[in-house]
């Protein structure tokens, strides 16, 4: 099938390819029912009204986690209504004129009687799990006017359904840990009605706090005296309130069970699942080994206290829901040896699994278990290592968010299933991340649902570092796993207006999501640990100078609402949106400033100790910012928070403190000496050998430039402008200069004949004066009207992947873009990710109409999504090439080495090339075939001569359509 558009504008691109708002309701994405309202219906149950709200009954066999949270829900009510309900835990159902009956199906007789006498059906969700049915029903039993029944089909289930109430309410799962104000209601009602939530599509789903250390750890000692369960009673609240299940709980010198034998007994009450992390198996947290262990971590000299040490963990252990991990690793989260011992790793499971039989009195297979497929052990696994059907295997990404493996065929016909460990925090190379939030939503939504769509379905767990601040990504990646095929790429774009809404209402909903989207989207180019001097060019396209004013505008523009918002919100709003967007800001701008002084140093320009100062000025705000949130944001709350480093990386490990940029000094001529340097060169004068020279003027596409003065002194200079041709256009013909000064360059196109005209810019100082060549291409009337597509300007074609003009695609198959995945803009990928390869044609390509001013070789990069090669293969290809050309096939993944890798990790990107010849100048169509499923195109860039070196590449190219 080919899809032709009528009208060939960015207009049409943005009705054709933009993902857009289309608002399906945000109870789909933050998974919630929405069953409430405040306007009074005809049939339908009051929470709270007039003062007074509905009694709150549970039964008193039901599960102790269920009564512990109808406590909470009875808190939240008063937060909302202002009004304490009554809670009534009993054998028998009290009196009450409204009544909410919460209970576990097999656990409340209430509900049990219910049923039998047909009043509440629950046949649907029975038995399933962590499913819910909430219904309203009229007298259910004498002395009740009215009900509201939440009944579960498991402890979670009932859980659920009292958070998802809480939910409507207006109370956000953040309102503790990130201060979110609760809004006061007069009323509220339960719409009358029956509301089911199935089963989620993930059987686990939940976070691991790593790299808990200084920030974390500090404020638990803070606050709480230790990793005790006053601090994991918040933790395991938070999970549940999202619908999660499950805990990879803290383990740098922490140890869960060791530290306080409450922590597993509360966790058991509130049905969050504990298992130990991918590196410490059987229940025992490896900082336990150095407490209690013996002799070494060495299977092959020292198994008989393993195994001791090990039958502890199960033991204790008990009967508590777990995942039990299997498996081994060396001491420290390092490989086991050199070699892939497969024998060897084969006998410690089998063995750790006679002590799960042997501990329990039951089969290990039914004691859930996973082995971790992490790093080097997935060596093992592509070796030919095989463990028992029932074992789950977690699938891991690198640490940096590619998910490195995808099950097989006969790996999804396993009983056990497939997990996958994912990462929003990291330590180790290329570089640690640990400080701010650096995972784009959309990246997460694309990673995820690839390993959704390839069976991942038992286990999703992320690595959240601290907690805090991975707020927004956390609660994202818990609502997607809920039901991975709810959210689409609409409901992908709303999300962060959604969530916005959720924490700060209505009003200010979109305008949040746009600094939300920003700030990640910036921050996903490159981590803020990764950034330095030399990131960003200083001399092409503007880059570091366009990087930094996006982020200075976001941050500004997000002062500017803070400052409007009512006081309840700030201390939430300072913690989600304000503090990251102005502390990224902030550190790009330091390095920004650092690199203007290096250059400025070897210019001798009178502002370098300026702008040494400024780094040093910059380098104390990003100290004040974290003062703030440490000591007066939200009274001291939050103190440690943001204490992890992140200035002043020298290799993959942290700094012990920040570092500043280290800046140069000159001493500053007593004199004045006139300086120019030109927009897009790295050449100044006066000292010189050529003529200066600024980028082409073109008729179509950047209509000025500019040239900088500058002062090599402290006396003010005088310096004047001369034209040799009438068509080009200062801003000034004059002036005097204490520092430096742009000026900015025209062309008058009416006074140009068509072709290439050139001449000469000429600034004069008192003693010295610089010669700049100024070039402007000027098209002739017919040959104007002929271009079509994006032009070729200053030797390079570039554009955003959504802006594809024709899409090609076959009954099954489809070209989908990712709103918003991308350096710079939004992506193009094949949907379903499962599809099979195929070779190169036009019947699944998507067409860029491009038009060259000249002829000649011309290579045409591919920015692609750093996607790994996750089936194993031979690596993923694609196809390009121009009209009536043989399409030239790339593998992204041909030769690929470490270095390689951490290329792409770092920069966030895998750029591919292809040489191909332009014959003749005008119009043509470049082509992008599918070949392999799963590849992620962000950008094209062609290159017929001129491309600058650059981080992002350069800024889209002119685009034109009659």
């Amino acid at each position: 099938m080919k899809i032709t558009s009528l009208l060939f504008s960015f207009l049409l691109f943005f009705l054709l390819h933009s993902g857009s708002n289309a608002q399906q309701p945000a109870n789909r994405v933050l998974n919630y029912l929405d069953y409430t309202t405040q306007s009074k219906p005809e049939r339908g149950f009051p929470l709270f009204e007039n003062g007074d709200a509905a009694v709150l009954y549970v039964a008193n066999s039901d599960e102790a986690g269920v009564k512990r949270v109808a406590k909470l829900l009875q808190k939240d009510i008063l937060k909302v209504s202002g009004v304490e309900p009554r809670l009534v835990i009993s054998d028998t159902i009290p009196g009450a004129e409204h009544l909410i009956i919460i209970g576990t199906i097999d656990k409340s007789p209430v509900l049990q009687q219910l049923a039998e006498k047909g009043v509440v059906s629950v046949d649907d969700v029975k038995g399933m799990w962590e499913a819910t049915v909430v219904t309203t029903v009229k007298t259910p039993v004498e002395g009740v006017q009215s009900a509201l029944v939440i009944a579960g089909s498991d402890k979670r289930g009932t859980i659920y359904g009292m958070f998802d109430l809480s939910q409507q309410m207006g109370v956000s799962p953040w309102y503790w840990w990130a201060d979110v104000p609760v809004k006061k209601k007069n009323q509220l009602f339960v719409k009358g009605g029956r509301y089911v939530s199935e089963s989620p599509k993930v059987k686990y789903r939940g976070i691991f706090l790593n790299d808990e250390e200084p920030a974390l750890g500090n404020w638990v000692r803070e606050n709480f005296g230790d990793f005790n369960a006053q601090f994991y009673d918040k933790v395991f609240e938070l999970i549940l309130r999202m619908k999660g299940n499950f805990l990879w709980p803290a383990m740098w010198g922490k140890a869960f069970y060791d530290d306080d034998p409450q922590n597993a007994e509360l966790a058991d009450e509130y049905g969050v699942v504990i298992s130990t992390s991918h590196h410490e198996p059987m229940m025992r947290a490896h900082v336990e080994w150095d407490r209690y262990g013996e002799g070494s971590w060495d299977y092959n000299r020292n198994a008989d206290k393993l195994k001791e040490f090990w039958r502890v963990g199960i033991d204790r252990m008990g009967d508590n829901e777990s995942l039990v991990t299997v498996g081994m690793r060396g001491d420290g989260d390092e490989p086991m040896s050199t070699n892939r011992n497969i024998e060897l790793l084969s006998d410690i499971i089998d063995n750790q699994r006679r002590i799960i039989a042997e501990e329990t009195e039951k089969p290990a297979s039914q004691t859930p278990q996973v082995w971790a497929l992490y790093k080097e052990v997935q060596d093992y696994y592509d070796m030919g290592m095989r463990v028992d059907e029932d074992i789950t295997l977690l699938y891991c990404d690198d640490n940096w968010g590619n998910v490195r493996r995808m099950p097989g065929e006969e790996e999804r016909q396993r009983i056990g299933g497939s997990g996958m460990y994912y990462h929003f925090d990291y330590v180790g190379g290329p570089r640690n991340y640990k400080w701010l939030n650096t995972s784009p939503l959309p990246r997460v939504w694309e990673q995820m649902k690839l390993s959704y769509a390839h069976g991942i379905d038992q286990l999703w767990v992320v690595n959240v570092g601290d907690l805090k601040p991975m707020e927004l990504p956390i609660q994202f990646f818990l609502n997607l796993a809920w039901n991975p095929d709810a959210m689409g790429t609409e409901e992908l774009d709303a999300y962060p207006g959604y969530w916005a809404a959720q924490q700060f209402g209505a009003e200010h909903a979109e305008e949040i999501a746009h600094y939300l989207r920003q700030y990640t989207k910036f921050n996903g180019r490159r981590k803020p640990e990764l950034i330095s001097p030399d990131t960003y060019s200083l001399t092409y396209y503007n880059e570091f100078e366009r990087v930094v004013t996006e982020y200075d505008d976001l941050a500004r523009n997000a002062r500017v609402l803070y400052n409007d918002l009512a006081e309840e919100q700030k201390d939430a709003f300072y913690q989600l949106v304000l503090f990251p967007v102005e502390a990224c800001a902030n550190l790009n701008r330091l390095y920004y400033v650092t690199a203007k002084n290096r250059l400025y140093a070897g210019q001798n320009r009178v502002l370098t100790n300026v702008m040494a100062d400024s780094v040093e000025y910059l380098f104390q705000k990003d100290q004040e910012m974290a003062d703030y949130y440490h000591t007066e944001m939200a009274d001291g709350k939050w103190n440690h928070m943001m204490s992890q480093t992140h200035i002043g990386y020298t290799y993959w490990q942290q700094p012990e403190q920040n570092n500043i940029p280290e800046t140069q000094r000159i001493e500053n001529k007593s004199s004045g000496e006139l300086g120019v340097a030109v927009e897009g060169s790295e050449e100044w004068g006066p000292d010189v050998s050529q003529t200066l020279e600024m980028p082409v003027f073109y008729e179509i596409g950047k209509q000025s430039g500019y040239v900088e003065v500058f002062n090599r002194g402290t006396i003010p200079v005088a310096y004047e402008l001369e034209v040799s041709d009438s068509w080009i256009v200062p801003e000034s013909l004059e002036g005097q200069i204490d520092t430096q000064k742009r000026i900015r360059i025209s062309v008058d196109w009416k006074k140009m004949v068509p072709g290439v005209n050139q001449g000469i810019l000429t600034i004069q100082g008192r003693d010295d004066s610089v010669d700049v060549l100024v070039k402007a291409r000027k098209f002739a009337p017919d040959e104007l009207q002929m271009i079509q597509g994006f032009v070729e300007t200053n030797g390079f074609i570039s554009i955003e992947a959504e802006h594809f003009s024709d899409k090609n695609q076959v009954d099954g198959l489809e070209w989908r873009v990712i709103p918003d995945l991308g350096r710079t803009g939004s992506s193009v990928t094949v949907s379903p990710v499962t599809a099979e390869s195929r070779a190169p044609g036009d019947e699944m390509s998507i067409d860029y109409p491009v038009h060259f001013t000249d002829t000649g070789e011309v290579t045409v990069y591919a920015h692609f999504a750093p996607t790994l090669n996750y089936t194993g293969g031979e690596g993923f290809r694609y196809a390009v090439g121009f009209e009536g050309e043989e399409p030239v096939m790339v593998n992204i993944h041909e030769d690929e080495t470490h270095a390689d890798w951490q290329s792409w990790v770092a920069n966030n990107v895998n750029i591919c090339s292809s040489k191909h010849k332009i014959n003749q100048s005008g119009n043509h169509i470049l082509k992008f075939y599918m070949v392999d499923p799963g590849l992620v195109l962000q950008k094209i860039v062609i290159d017929s001569g001129g491309l600058k070196p650059s981080y992002l590449g350069p800024e889209e190219s002119p685009f034109v359509y009659h």
